[in-house]
């Protein structure tokens, strides 16, 4: 899973995770098992993405405590703590059993989201995206399996407590392949991190959300995915 992570940064950062005082690779690990992988920022306190391989979901939610990092040294300080409203990046709802669903619940793995936009509109999106995988993410084996990357980006200055970032708007990204359209296909979403009235979240082309992507990190070009995966 690392060597994945790694391969993303490379294409995200230019070849370097820049800055590694302040950006830290994690491999989540929960009961011996590597789930999913985290980039986060120890500065901001949020993390910059997850990202993991969709293979199916199950139902229900564990009623565990949430879990703070070992792997960003374990200081509190360098995470949200549990006076947020707790934003999943990788959402437990697209996690293939219990102990998955469970490593879903770390620190690491959430940022402080607008608590109607959490409930509304973003997560009415992943409820179709999950739909969305399920029926068109088959591999030449009969197997669900796509690749997701959800990630926020900071705002300016918008803190919790004078110390975590609140993100200006988060965005989700995947791509897999179709057998029965016998290609690669990829799908993106993004939104501001608030509610609006009758706001929606709609699809657009992974080719539109890297160019939104880039007018942010400035000198650097962002590619979530490969090039053969579609824009």
């Amino acid at each position: 899973l690392m060597n994945e992570l790694n391969s993303m940064l490379s294409i995200l950062v230019d070849g370097t995770v820049q800055n590694q005082n302040r950006y830290k690779p994690i491999c989540q690990k929960f009961n011996s098992i590597y789930r999913f992988a985290t980039l986060y920022d120890t500065t901001k306190r949020i993390p910059v993405f997850s990202a993991y391989t969709f293979t199916g979901n199950t139902t229900g939610r564990p009623n565990d405590p949430w879990m703070i990092e070992p792997q960003t040294g374990g200081r509190y300080e360098h995470q949200a703590g549990n006076r947020v409203n707790r934003g999943h990046l990788f959402p437990n709802s697209h996690a293939h059993d219990l102990d998955t669903q469970k490593s879903t619940f770390t620190l690491t793995n959430i940022v402080p989201q607008d608590i109607k936009f959490n409930g509304g509109s973003w997560r009415e999106m992943e409820r179709n995206v999950r739909g969305k995988l399920k029926t068109d993410c088959i591999s030449n084996k009969g197997k669900i399996e796509a690749y997701v990357v959800t990630g926020a980006v900071p705002s300016s200055n918008n803190t919790l407590n004078k110390r975590v970032n609140i993100p200006e708007l988060l965005w989700t990204a995947y791509c897999c392949y179709n057998r029965k359209m016998n290609k690669r296909i990829a799908e993106a979403h993004w939104q501001w991190n608030k509610e609006i009235k009758k706001n929606t979240v709609n699809p657009v082309t992974l080719g539109k959300l890297e160019e939104m992507l880039n007018k942010y990190r400035k000198g650097v070009l962002v590619k979530v995915f490969p090039t053969n995966c579609p824009r």
